[in-house]
């Protein structure tokens, strides 16, 4: 017996080789591919001019500005910030369960087909990519940033929700439906309960993601801290960018410590 479970072992290990060297020079080829299209210059990344250059210019951030009427604008731009990254997780936590409740109650395999299409269109696309479509149509400012937060993290969101409720166990909802419940009932006695500690887990991580991209979206002009980033690099205001990224780093701890403390209160 024990010498047949080792012949088959061997067999086994002797058809597993091959697919194993193959698919190590499939990365190996991959890895000399990305480095030929890529036409990485090594000697401009190891010349002392270059070093020298960047030097001078992180030196420039070793003296950041404390003037009480700058850093009152920044404080204006952080809670403009801090309101988009609410206010769009906010938005998304709601569509993005409607969503997600739509998709899985409905027993249409079109519906939810499509409504799984649209979640994903919407988390492919980048925030930044949705800020500066929206920027067209909707103008300079923190509003196309905040309905750029919203759509990607409705599509991230709204997948994980449905996940998240295909995996849900099927007792309580088999259980209200066996003593007449209407879809209502279950929906409000059976499923929310169950989904509301994933959903609020959820939408804090996103709201962690989204301080983060909601302070990045300003560089193509959608308000906030990044905009006053943008706008001091691009003149060399290296003091200035320097309190900026500063105020960015003191809020983005503020929303994690606040996530924390949050997650801590409802467990």
């Amino acid at each position: 017996m024990n010498r047949f479970s080792l012949e088959e072992l061997e067999q086994k290990h002797s058809k597993i080789k091959p697919s194993i060297v193959w698919f190590g020079v499939g990365v190996i080829l991959l890895i000399i591919l990305s480095f030929i299209t890529l036409k990485l210059e090594i000697a401009a990344l190891i010349s002392s001019e270059n070093w020298k250059a960047v030097a001078d210019f992180l030196a420039g951030f070793a003296h950041p500005t404390f003037n009480t009427k700058f850093w009152s604008k920044i404080m204006h731009a952080s809670f403009e910030t801090l309101a988009m990254s609410i206010i769009g997780t906010l938005i998304a936590a709601i569509f993005g369960l409607a969503m997600a409740l739509t998709a899985t109650s409905n027993s249409s395999k079109l519906c939810y087909t499509c409504v799984r299409l649209i979640l994903n269109a919407l988390r492919s696309i980048p925030e930044l990519v949705w800020a500066a479509i929206l920027l067209v149509a909707l103008g300079l400012g923190p509003f196309p940033g905040t309905v750029a937060l919203a759509l990607h993290t409705t599509g991230v969101l709204g997948r994980l929700l449905t996940e998240s409720i295909e995996n849900l166990p099927a007792e309580p909802s088999r259980s209200l439906r066996l003593i007449g419940a209407s879809k209502n009932a279950i929906l409000l006695y059976a499923t929310l309960p169950l989904l509301l500690p994933q959903l609020t887990s959820y939408s804090l991580y996103r709201w962690e993601n989204n301080i983060r991209a909601a302070a990045v979206l300003g560089v193509v002009g959608a308000g906030g801290l990044g905009q006053m980033l943008y706008f001091h690099l691009s003149l060399f205001q290296t003091s200035q960018a320097c309190s900026v990224i500063i105020a960015m780093i003191i809020l983005v701890a503020l929303v994690d410590t606040m996530s924390h403390k949050i997650r801590q209160y409802l467990t």
